[in-house]
């Protein structure tokens, strides 16, 4: 089941420094969030703060309420690992395990929770995996070889089914698109609109047409200078956004007149 996510006066902080202020949204289940703004102004740190993955940088905290149905992912008694096991994450560049078969990358995730399976029941887990990454026709006869060997946008595929072989409610994705080819973003974008019927998904992108194409929602990040925290401008329906946004600065951004 996909989970909708509210924050909640946001801050996030490294160290003293004071980098993401006030964030307010709500993220909906079974739809595609897009994250935008100029590079720089905390799209990226407040993707990693829904599953506390910017906690392995010495010094991160958080302010403010981030609750999943409810649930305080903050809270004292929350395991920051569980927290990662719900809400998966898929980075900027592909980043299979070299080393590993294509089969045991899919199933890297589930080991290193030490969930124990029956042999047929991997087989069963890998297959099901690739076909949700659309990957499977592609590499079920060499499912042995080395995740490394696949190209870019295979890669980034193989990593998105290893994110879902954990069976998580919420993807994010940080954009995931950024280093592949305009083939393999297509293929990429096309696997977003087939994920999101099972997932809540966030995606950060610079790409404004891919925004517009994969997203139900769009929230546009901005920063005032440097050194300034960056903050949720605003954040509407897609459609909205991109034809009538109310703030100047994001009908700017999106129009291409600064960013």
């Amino acid at each position: 089941m996909s989970k909708r996510i509210d924050v909640s006066d946001l801050d996030v902080y490294y160290g003293d420094f004071l980098a993401v202020e006030g964030v307010t949204m709500a993220i909906e289940p079974r739809q595609a969030t897009a994250l935008i703004g100029p590079s720089g102004c905390g799209k990226s740190t407040f993707l990693r703060t829904l599953n506390r993955m910017h906690e392995v940088i010495p010094g991160a905290r958080v302010t403010g309420k981030a609750l999943m149905d409810g649930q305080d992912l903050y809270g004292q008694d929350v395991d920051p690992v569980t927290v990662r096991r719900q809400i998966g994450m898929v980075f900027q560049r592909p980043n299979p395990f070299p080393t590993m078969s294509i089969a045991d990358n899919v199933l890297a995730g589930v080991k290193l929770n030490n969930r124990r399976m029956a042999k047929g029941e991997q087989q069963d887990l890998v297959e099901a995996s690739l076909r949700g990454a659309n990957l499977w026709n592609e590499v079920k006869d060499r499912l042995e070889r080395p995740g490394s060997s696949l190209s870019g946008g295979q890669q980034q595929r193989l990593c998105i089914a290893r994110a879902i072989a954990v069976r998580p409610q919420v993807l994010l994705m940080d954009e995931p698109c950024s280093a592949l080819d305009p083939i393999s973003t297509l293929a990429i974008e096309d696997l977003i609109a087939e994920l999101k019927s099972d997932y809540t998904i966030v995606i950060v992108t610079h790409n404004m047409q891919q925004a517009a194409r994969v997203s139900d929602r769009t929230g546009f990040f901005n920063i005032a200078g440097t050194g300034k925290p960056g903050r949720l401008i605003e954040m509407d329906d897609t459609a909205t956004m991109f034809s009538s946004p109310r703030e100047k600065a994001t009908e700017d951004y999106i129009s291409g007149r600064f960013g």
